[in-house]
């Protein structure tokens, strides 16, 4: 190969390197943005439906508007520990929790612990894990987390709805 090519070649990728970590970084920080919002919107929300709402379920085989509070406090910890590299906290299962101020409480320490994931390092982020049995990387599972969120703050719009409380979402502002 022609030494000017070789050298071009090398150049090439001595300043993709740089270009590549700020992808990476850009991509973390827009997971810690949409998780951000979501975050905003679940913890709106437990706080905005009145407590004899939270025993609410649209059908018999569903988890109650409380359950569903505590599920996403549950899986914070579950999602979050791999990423920071510890253990989960030993806590009680937060779906049998039926006090909303409680179920509240929990969701919110729920996400000040996933809130120090996101905040995590690229070392962290590019971290190889075991997640569910399967590699991941830390920043992969915090995308799974961000999706799970969103997920049941779907359900809880629609709990919401059948009540004719609007959710936070459609209340602009947010």
């Amino acid at each position: 190969m022609n030494s000017r090519i070789l050298t071009a070649l090398s150049l090439l990728f001595l300043a993709a390197a740089p270009v590549s970590a700020q992808v990476a970084g850009g991509s973390a920080a827009g997971i810690r943005g949409l998780y951000e919002t979501v975050r905003g919107y679940i913890v709106a929300s437990a706080e905005q439906v009145p407590e004899e709402t939270y025993s609410f379920r649209p059908t018999p085989e569903v988890r109650s508007f409380g359950q569903l509070v505590g599920h996403v406090a549950n899986a914070g910890y579950l999602f979050c520990a791999p990423v920071l590299g510890e253990q989960a906290p030993q806590r009680g299962n937060a779906e049998e929790i039926t006090s909303k101020s409680e179920l509240v409480a929990a969701l919110k320490a729920s996400f000040a612990y996933c809130d120090r994931a996101y905040a995590a390092g690229a070392d962290r982020m590019d971290a190889s894990l075991q997640f569910f049995g399967q590699p991941h990387t830390g920043l992969s599972v915090l995308a799974f987390n961000m999706g799970h969120d969103n997920e049941h703050y779907g359900n809880m719009v629609t709990y919401m709805r059948l009540n004719g409380i609007v959710p936070p979402s459609s209340q602009g502002g947010m």
